[in-house]
């Protein structure tokens, strides 16, 4: 299959956006990816044409947008191989949707001293829910440390299991490192030792790579919209029908309930309209749906396999300038953190914009990981389907003349 990047640039409208006289070289994709024509022109379609509320209305306009919403809930379903679109939740974003199970699934089912596994490499929405339980429920958290190389030690997990482990909360793919964590290894691992339930923090994997949720045997399944070329305050919670159906909601109101009386019980929905409470981000879902549809024109298999190429391109080139430093292993996907030896990733983020290079600085939402390799911020790049080779020399002759830039800098001060 032949692809032409140039045209996949095109179909992104902000990307012939100059800052500073310069091109705009976009490679904060982790934190955010940009938006096709495709998924701009839904939304504006379905406001200037469609717009209704959904599930209650009896029009047209309602019905239609109903139909297209609970079309958009099978679509993406099938997008992660679930096996009913019932056990797919349309949620803020990804922290909603941990927040969600914790709040629900974790307050019912979870008692004092039993305890959760998460690693040292998570995002703070993977952190903090769970501190805040186990405060509250009088939990035990427990942590699989990180590696120098970046990885997980794995081989401590057998020690923090047992028969009071009810959850195993993981990314899929670190958003500082890239690091793939071998979650079908430690789900297996999990399963053969406890009865434990397995979340997965989907974030930055689901614009990489195929996800398959059955082959996975994951019970929660969570992603964010804006990072998958979708619109931003959408997110998917994907969590399986047998668990659904014994979880109590967690907001309350219109839409996720049967019958309300002052007198007597209320009762709920049905899953997964029970986990809806209010109005949906109908133009989020929208846009989330033609942004799927985007990808898959192009093909998951496809981008997975341009990425891989074009983070061994960009690791060769990087390796070449003197005092960078890089952080984790050679295997990585879509995401790249390094620093400029002596110089704050501050600066140098800062400097690469003057270039119209967009990255990101800092803790990256996990400070603990962070903290691990002894520093207090991190510059990291990471990819999408329209980042170019081009993308990547621009970035590379720019930190070389950065890197000048600074240490002379420096010695006219010394």
């Amino acid at each position: 299959m032949i692809i032409n990047h140039q045209t996949i640039k095109n179909d992104f409208p902000i990307l012939s956006k100059k800052i500073n006289n310069y091109p705009l070289t976009y490679l904060d994709n982790a934190a955010s990816a940009q938006k096709p024509k495709s998924v701009i022109n839904s939304i504006v379609q379905y406001y200037q044409e469609e717009y209704s509320s959904t599930h209650r209305g009896i029009h047209y306009l309602s019905n239609y947008a109903t139909e297209r919403i609970e079309n958009i809930r099978s679509q993406i379903a099938k997008f992660i191989n679930a096996k009913s679109e019932k056990e797919i939740i349309f949620v803020k974003g990804t922290t909603e949707g941990i927040n969600l199970v914790a709040n629900t699934w974790g307050k019912k089912f979870l008692h004092p001293n039993d305890n959760i596994i998460i690693t040292e490499m998570e995002h703070h929405a993977n952190i903090v829910p769970w501190q805040m339980l186990a405060e509250e429920k009088k939990l035990i958290l427990r942590y699989i440390p990180l590696l120098p190389n970046g990885t997980l030690d794995v081989t401590k997990l057998p020690f923090l299991i047992n028969k009071k482990t009810k959850l195993l909360a993981i990314t899929h793919i670190s958003n500082v490192l890239g690091t793939m964590n071998p979650i079908k290894q430690l789900i297996k691992k999990v399963r053969e030792t406890s009865d434990a339930v397995i979340l997965i923090d989907g974030a930055q994997a689901i614009m990489h790579k195929k996800v398959d949720v059955q082959k996975l045997d994951c019970d929660f399944y969570v992603f964010s919209g804006h990072k998958l070329y979708g619109p931003s305050g959408i997110g998917i919670l994907y969590t399986k029908k047998k668990i659904l159906n014994i979880m109590p909601p967690w907001e309350g109101g219109g839409s996720m309930i049967k019958k309300v009386s002052l007198t007597k019980k209320t009762t709920f929905n049905n899953i997964p309209w029970k986990f809806e409470a209010g109005s949906l981000h109908s133009s989020g879902i929208i846009g989330l749906g033609a942004a799927i549809k985007y990808i898959q024109k192009i093909g998951l298999n496809y981008i997975e396999n341009y990425e891989k190429k074009l983070m061994r391109y960009t690791l060769t080139l990087l390796k070449k300038i003197p005092n960078l430093i890089l952080y984790g292993t050679d295997n990585k996907i879509g995401i790249i953190s390094f620093n400029l030896k002596k110089h704050h990733a501050y600066d140098v983020g800062s400097l690469l914009d003057q270039y119209g290079i967009a990255i990101r600085t800092g803790h990256h939402c996990a400070m603990p990981l962070v903290s691990y390799f002894k520093v207090q911020s991190m510059c990291r790049i990471s990819f999408a389907i329209y980042t170019t080779k081009e993308d990547i020399d621009r970035l590379i002759n720019s930190l070389i003349q950065i890197q000048y830039i600074l240490n002379n800098k420096k010695n006219k001060i010394s």
